[in-house]
């Protein structure tokens, strides 16, 4: 995922629900680290992940991935 375009929607749409990262893992399944570890690119989820991640914001995986916009 190049740009870590990935890391900075996920970080955005996160914010953007007022959630922390610890939140967020814990409603996806995650520990807050690995939230951390994608929002800033060292780290890329799995397909099964991304699906989760696009289902609980209600947006397309290719939005995630920077393949559209909003």
């Amino acid at each position: 995922m190049s740009g870590n375009i990935f890391g900075s929607r996920l970080k955005e749409l996160r914010t953007e629900k007022g959630l922390s990262q610890r939140q967020l893992g814990e409603a996806l399944g995650f520990c807050n680290q690995t939230i951390s570890f994608w929002e800033s690119g060292q780290r890329e989820p799995d397909l099964k992940a991304l699906c989760s991640i696009a289902t609980f914001f209600d947006v397309s995986i290719d939005y995630l991935l920077g393949l559209k916009t909003y």
